[in-house]
């Protein structure tokens, strides 16, 4: 495994990396580097979202010239090979990586709580980008939004309960998903080779929805 300084090639093949959506061991697999080595090297230089090759390295043969320690990264849970593994495998599950970050800062955090300012700083993002994430997780019942009433801001939480929120969301949208294919599949014929496929579907995604929220239900004393 090759040590010392990234080079210049090896930061735009880590750009290119997470252009393509490559996880940050896969980024460092093909590098035959360290995954720390690629999540310090991402976190002290911009993030996944803002990362550019020429500016990192040119900060790094500054750093040398002058003889001066790296800039500490950002506390942010990418910038920690743990915290880059989960964001990974929320992305690989579908949520986009400024989501996923978004999600697991608040998971990791110790009282599950952070103010959009919070989020901005740690994660060294812009406010427009914590926004989308947020209202994306708050949507799908990943987290809530609390008022602050003094301060006239929002806090938004993750706790036990949304782990029951987000399967129960997401579970009546795939419902709405198997009814739509059912009402096709009665309008295409049920005799007919599309109305059987969809019938077929739409009824297979209902029982195990259905399965899977009273299971939900079932189980969610565990979270309390």
């Amino acid at each position: 495994m090759p040590g010392g300084r990234l080079t210049q090639q090896e930061r735009q093949r880590i750009a290119a990396g997470l252009a393509d959506g490559l996880s940050y061991a896969e980024i460092a697999r093909r590098l035959d580097r360290p995954t720390s080595t690629i999540s310090r090297e991402i976190g002290r230089n911009g993030g996944p979202s803002g990362y550019r090759p020429e500016q990192a390295h040119r900060a790094t043969v500054q750093r040398a010239r002058r003889g001066t320690p790296a800039p500490p990264p950002a506390d942010g849970p990418s910038d920690s090979p743990t915290g880059a593994e989960i964001i990974d495998m929320a992305v690989r599950t579908g949520l986009p990586r400024m989501t996923a970050r978004v999600h697991i800062d608040l998971l990791l955090s110790e009282d599950g709580r952070r103010t959009a300012a919070e989020l901005t700083r740690r994660l060294n993002v812009s406010a427009a980008s914590v926004s989308v994430a947020v209202n994306y997780l708050v949507q799908h019942g990943y987290v809530r939004r609390e008022r602050d009433p003094q301060r006239r801001r929002d806090i938004y939480v993750v706790d036990d309960e949304a782990w029951y929120h987000s399967i129960m969301i997401g579970s009546r949208e795939t419902l709405g998903t198997a009814r739509i294919a059912m009402t096709a599949a009665a309008e295409f014929g049920p005799d007919s080779p599309v109305g059987q496929r969809l019938a077929r579907g739409g009824t297979f995604l209902e029982r195990v929805i259905r399965d899977m929220m009273d299971s939900a239900d079932r189980w969610r004393h565990l979270l309390t």
